[in-house]
């Protein structure tokens, strides 16, 4: 699911088939998902030109390279600097999202312990 969105959001996404295939093509431990270790060498497969050229990985590499002679170091540092910020804000989301969970569970305990006082202040009048 991670790859399938990765691929939606650099603007290639692929098929179920698609993205079983790009697995496959680098799954060393054949567990049908990417480690990091396996994720790493999408990029050293692209760079020694072992990708197909029709490949979902040949694109993912294509879409995620830059190339620091053409673009220049300011380049590099303004697309990883995108890179992080992007990150950074789907991490946001991601805090919002425990944030929304946490109050959730306190919500929860406290309707539970007021239930519990309820039933030991019914208890007293039986």
């Amino acid at each position: 699911m991670e790859l399938k969105l990765m691929m939606e959001k650099l603007g290639a996404p692929q098929t179920h088939l698609g993205l079983k295939n790009m697995i496959k093509e680098v799954d060393e431990d054949f567990d049908s998902k990417l480690s990091f270790r396996e994720f790493l060498l999408i990029f050293r497969k692209a760079a020694a030109g072992e990708l197909q050229e029709d490949s979902g990985l040949h694109v993912l590499a294509r879409l995620s390279e830059i190339d620091v002679s053409t673009e220049g170091v300011k380049g590099a540092k303004n697309f990883f600097e995108a890179k992080v910020q992007a990150i950074n804000v789907s991490s946001r989301f991601e805090e919002e999202i425990k944030a929304e969970q946490e109050e959730r569970k306190k919500q929860a305990e406290e309707m539970k312990q007021r239930k519990a006082a309820f039933r030991e202040l019914q208890s007293t009048f039986k």
